[in-house]
């Protein structure tokens, strides 16, 4: 199975500039690069972040965009959101029982569930009792299938201080439903702005480069998110029954190949 992840596009209302770059020119050209080179990947999911306030107004230049699109996309939201502008904004897209933005649906690969770690109006992420008893259910549901799991929050350190501050803060909580559960294929992750990869309790995981700016390298600064303009990326990603393969790619590279 071929699929994409795409995450923290930060749409602003009116399409104006962000920390000096705007971002729905950056996201017109990752789409239309999507569209021209990966047209036969089964899907593309957004790992969150999608409208930098929450703005309806963003969520509106946002449907313009994945009306472009030539794939299924499945949303998810992340601590910039707006759920209830998000909800207005595609009322047709699924929610969890308790109208939190969590959902599952079953891929050629295996299931794919995705979470919602937006805490209304703080940077940090949560994962209340409901959310984990829900995501508890889906897996019991999954039964021995393979999962992938998709969360906007890191849910442990990672080496960039604030940012880690504004990690998932009931991470324990969520290792506790996954822990003993064997069939957690890969952990697909956003927040973070940068590439990012290696294992969590033994689940492999993957960060991507956001699609406007990204947060520098730098394993000192505390007090303050340190931002860059270095490339923005989506993730190309394989799945087979024994393995997952995740590459990234500049979707604004336009330098030529050449033969080795």
């Amino acid at each position: 199975m071929k699929f994409l992840q795409i995450s923290d596009v930060h749409l602003v209302p009116g399409g104006g500039d962000l920390h000096g770059l705007n971002p729905y020119e950056r996201l017109t050209a990752c789409i239309a690069d999507v569209n021209a080179h990966h047209a036969d990947a089964d899907c593309v999911v957004f790992t969150g972040d999608l409208a930098h306030t929450g703005h309806p107004g963003a969520y509106e230049r946002l449907i313009a965009l994945l009306d472009i699109l030539k794939l299924p996309y499945h949303l998810m939201i992340g601590n910039h959101d707006n759920r209830e502008n998000f909800k207005a904004a595609f009322p047709s897209r699924p929610q969890d029982p308790n109208g939190f933005i969590q959902f599952g649906f079953d891929t050629p690969a295996g299931r794919f569930i995705c979470l919602d770690s937006n805490e209304p109006g703080v940077p940090y992420g949560s994962f209340c009792e409901k959310r984990a008893a829900w995501l508890a259910q889906e897996l019991d549901h999954a039964g021995s299938g393979p999962v992938y799991l998709f969360v906007h929050h890191h849910p442990f350190p990672v080496g960039l201080k604030r940012m880690d501050v504004n990690r998932l803060r009931d991470g324990e909580r969520l290792g506790d439903v996954l822990k003993g559960r064997t069939n957690i294929r890969h952990l697909f992750m956003g927040h973070l702005h940068r590439p990012i990869s290696g294992t969590w309790m033994g689940i492999p995981y993957s960060v991507l480069p956001a699609t406007n700016h990204q947060v520098a390298l730098d394993f000192v600064i505390e007090g303050v998110v340190p931002g860059s303009h270095e490339p923005p990326a989506y993730a190309v990603i394989f799945l087979e029954a024994d393995r997952s393969v995740v590459h990234l790619h500049n979707f604004l590279d336009r330098t030529n190949t050449f033969r080795l």
